[in-house]
């Protein structure tokens, strides 16, 4: 099992300009991981996308890191001005930047879903149906270009692990999985360890995370923080530093025989460098002492 780092791990330094996305991928080489993945590129041209993408590859290729996914923002319900056919298109462009990477893997998101009060809004499962021609159209153009596509428990409409096994079913080609993320179920106050066991059988991607919780019930703890869907507070935190049962969901992804890369996005609010070094450490340890 190989270790990764998400891109989005290093945002806050990036934003603060003290790293590029260059030094980003020597940084994450310099930590020891064996792989890292993409969550989107800095910039917008399509064109330049492709390029920048070129030269990622080689500076990973160089650094000896593989690039384990990319990782591409859509709404296939409400994307390009609620234009789902221009969005499933819009999306493909994104598999070309994926398959000038080299991955063999890209994630999109499914759909945001809906504010409160907002016209049209409905329940999941009124829409699967929709959903599901989005991403069987994406999945069948990147199947052409040698790339599996997934979608994440991410967004809160779509985080529930039994909302994201009904798109799979619903989508039913095997080029089409998901993007498992460990913690992400806590957004929507599901337990992480009963998910992951629902989930992993379809997993073609996995991200380690870890959160503080704190019952919603208890003062508001401040900045940093924010809401589950039912009121419980959350907060990022370094692997193996939070709540999450991060051993028993290591036993259900080596029960079930996941050999793939493992990556860490780290998203909490202490110094980037060293929480994820630190959680680098812990995923290596935790790996260890889970044996089948």
């Amino acid at each position: 099992m190989k270790t990764g780092v998400s891109s989005y791990s290093y945002s806050r330094l990036v934003n603060a300009g003290r790293l590029d996305f260059f030094e980003m991928i020597d940084k994450a080489a310099e930590t020891g991981f064996d792989a890292i993945e993409f969550s989107g590129l800095p910039v917008k041209d399509h064109d330049e996308r492709i390029d920048l993408a070129g030269k990622i590859r080689k500076r990973c290729s160089d650094a000896g890191l593989a690039i384990a996914n990319y990782a591409t923002a859509a709404d296939l319900l409400k994307g390009s001005g609620g234009d789902r056919e221009a969005e499933t298109e819009r999306v493909k462009k994104e598999v070309l930047v994926a398959n000038a990477l080299g991955v063999d893997k890209m994630r999109h998101d499914a759909t945001f879903g809906f504010s409160s009060g907002e016209k049209g809004a409905r329940s999941f499962e009124y829409y699967l149906r929709d959903i599901a021609d989005g991403c069987r159209g994406i999945t069948r153009f990147a199947a052409e270009h040698g790339i599996r596509t997934m979608v994440e428990n991410h967004g809160r409409y779509s985080q529930d692990s039994e909302r994201i096994e009904m798109l799979v079913n619903e989508v039913d080609d095997d080029n089409f999985g998901v993007l498992l993320d460990v913690g992400n179920f806590m957004c929507v106050d599901e337990d992480p360890v009963e998910a992951v066991g629902r989930l992993i059988s379809y997993a073609f991607h996995v991200h380690f995370k870890d959160f503080h919780v704190k019952d919603g019930s208890a003062f508001n703890p401040g900045p940093g923080w924010f809401y589950t869907r039912y009121g419980t507070y959350l907060r990022g935190a370094i692997i193996g530093h939070g709540d999450l049962p991060l051993s028993q969901c290591m036993n259900i992804i080596k029960q079930y025989g996941y050999d793939g890369t493992l990556s860490i996005e780290f998203e909490g609010l202490e110094e980037p460098l060293f929480a994820i070094e630190t959680g680098y450490r812990n995923l290596k340890r935790l790996i260890s002492s889970v044996e089948f």
